[in-house]
Formats: structure tokens, sequence, C-alpha cells
């Protein structure tokens, strides 16, 4: 039987749902084909600003994600280390969060765990920061090239990888930001696996400042 448009819009609602009744220790991922931009929308509309779960589309394949505990924490250690840097080393930032961002004309729709512009503020960040706990699921990256994200941090299985956006519109990972070229990217990294994130930022705001 061929569910009507109302009928798959509850339906996904009820996915929505069932994701965010998970425990925190757990993450849950379910993708879902054949979605009109129209209910995309009106899905965002209905989750609003809960932090329970996050969409992601891309040319009608729409991904839903509950975060864990540990997504969680490791999306705001580096939020913080990473606004720690940009203090310490006077560079002007506006933070945007979890902000959902869209081109319908694309066919795309993505909330990173962090988005920041530098320097003055944008459509889209400047850079983006994603925290993969549970791998597969829709391609980050075939989304924020089509939004001209210039630069993606993706941290797994406690390594960071940075990809950046070049004239032909594909990414290249790379060992150095091209966004941040003074930032040392391993010692950076070495500081989101403490336990403690506020020994964390202390000891990093000293070695960095050290730097200078």
């Amino acid at each position: 039987m061929m569910l009507t448009a109302v009928d798959k819009l509850e339906h996904l609602k009820t996915m929505i749902e069932l994701a965010k009744s998970k425990d925190a220790e757990s993450e849950q991922v379910f993708i879902i084909n054949n979605i009109p931009w129209q209910q995309y929308e009106k899905l965002l509309n209905f989750v609003g600003d809960n932090a329970g779960v996050r969409l992601k589309y891309l040319e009608q394949n729409l991904e839903i994600m509950s975060p864990s505990s540990v997504h969680e924490f490791h999306k705001k250690t580096i939020g913080i280390l990473l606004e720690c840097y940009f203090l310490t080393k006077g560079i002007r930032f506006y933070p945007l969060g979890s902000t959902t961002f869209r081109a319908e004309k694309n066919a795309r729709g993505i909330e990173p765990d962090q988005g920041y512009c530098l320097n003055s503020p944008k459509e889209f960040p400047d850079l983006a920061i994603e925290v993969v706990v549970t791998s597969g699921g829709i391609d980050s990256l075939n989304i924020y090239k089509k939004l001209g994200v210039s630069e993606v941090w993706f941290w797994g299985k406690e390594e960071l990888k940075v990809y950046v956006l070049q004239e032909n519109e594909e990414y290249i990972q790379v060992n150095k930001s091209s966004l941040l070229p003074d930032l040392d990217l391993n010692l950076f990294a070495s500081y989101i696996t403490y336990d403690e994130p506020f020994d964390a930022v202390l000891e990093f705001r000293d070695k960095i400042t050290k730097l200078k």
C-alpha cells in the first residue's frame, strides 16, 4: 500500500521520536530514500532546536541521527579548544554551533557539530566540524562542497582528518589547515582525548601562548 505524503511525514516523525528515545550511550542512524525537499523542511520545523536528533539531506536521501553522549562530549571539547585558539591568537570568529545549513537548489542540507565563520559572518560556515562515532550514512563532504564550505574537519577513532575544498569543488585531505595554517593539528588533536576538558583547555592555551 502506497503511503500518502501526510502518512509518510507522520512515519518520519515517529522515526525521529524513536531515535530520540534511545539511551544516551548509543547512537542510532536511519536513512530513508525518496524524501521530497518540502518534507525535509517540515521535519526541520518539527525537530526545531531539539539537540536529541540531527538531520542530513542529500538529493532526496534523508539521514536521521541521534548523537550519543560521547559524540556530544567530543563535539563540545573540540569547540572549546578551537575557540580558545581563536581568542589566544586574536582571530575574529563567529560561532554557528549546530545550525542547519541548506540550499534547495542543490537539494542539500546538513547540521555540523560545530560551524565557524572567520573574520566576517557569511551565509555558510568557512569551517565545519563533524564528530564521527557511528560510520556509514550519507557522505557529508558531498553536501558541504555544494554549500561552498572551505574546510571540513572530521574527528573519529581518536584521529583528526582535515579536508580543504579545491577550485574544482572537490575536497582533498591535508596535513595543515588552510584557514588556520599556524595551528599544529597534532597538538590540537592530542587534547581532544582528555577526560578533563578543563585541564585540556588550560594546557592547550599554555602551549599555544608559548608558541607565539
